[in-house]
């Protein structure tokens, strides 16, 4: 099975075989944060799934027969159906796997967690809940939390040190099993973004092929 530190495909790759029957693909990038979003929900519900790593400086062809955009992620399930955008999947996964829900049942609570996502700016401190969506994790926080990843890692995290509520939602969500799972290390992150700015094709792979910068 493919998984999330497989190394990426690129042009001139065979496109790989059918999905296996009850099992759902991801096409994603391991530094993308809207395919972290998807796959920090299939962690979360504990939906077998698995991954397989685009170049996206240099995609295979058949990708664009799975997404014209060449965008991940890309969901593909066992029919060959095909799903892209990460909201949009990953409000997919809760509906088809509805055994543990991330959205609110309630159809306005739920109403109420796609404006504050449109919002994104003040609202634990408004809220006074420890999480986006109320008192427990729920689909909000992992469709904010791989930008708040990344602060550090690009000099931002100075930038909550004023917001004592959002300073605690960080320090929780980092104990959440699912987050923990996908967490990347800063100096991975570094090198990736080293050599991407540098137009290399080598950069999605990075970790798996060069060691981290020190």
């Amino acid at each position: 099975m493919s998984g999330a530190s497989s190394k990426c495909l690129g042009k001139g790759s065979p496109p790989p075989g059918p999905v296996p029957e009850g099992q759902i693909r991801i096409y994603s990038m391991r530094f993308c944060p809207f395919a972290q979003r998807t796959l920090m929900v299939l962690k979360a519900k504990g939906i077998r799934h698995e991954i397989i790593n685009i170049n996206l400086k240099n995609k295979p062809e058949w990708f664009f027969k799975k997404n014209p955009s060449g965008l991940v992620p890309v969901l593909e399930d066992s029919q060959g159906r095909l799903i892209s955008d990460s909201i949009i999947i990953c409000e997919y996964l809760d509906e088809a796997y509805p055994e543990k829900k991330l959205f609110p049942d309630d159809p306005y609570k739920k109403a109420c967690q796609k404006m504050n996502l449109e919002l994104f700016s003040k609202i634990l401190e408004y809220q006074n809940t420890t999480f986006f969506g109320g008192d427990r994790i729920s689909m909000i926080d992992y469709l904010f939390w791989p930008w708040f990843e990344r602060l550090d890692v690009y000099g931002l995290a100075d930038c909550v040190n004023h917001t004592p509520m959002l300073r605690i939602w960080i320090a929780t969500m980092k104990q959440d099993p699912a987050v923990c799972a996908l967490l990347i290390d800063k100096n991975v992150f570094l090198g990736f973004l080293n050599l991407y700015f540098q137009n290399n094709p080598c950069a999605f792979d990075f970790g798996l092929c060069y060691p981290a910068i020190r």
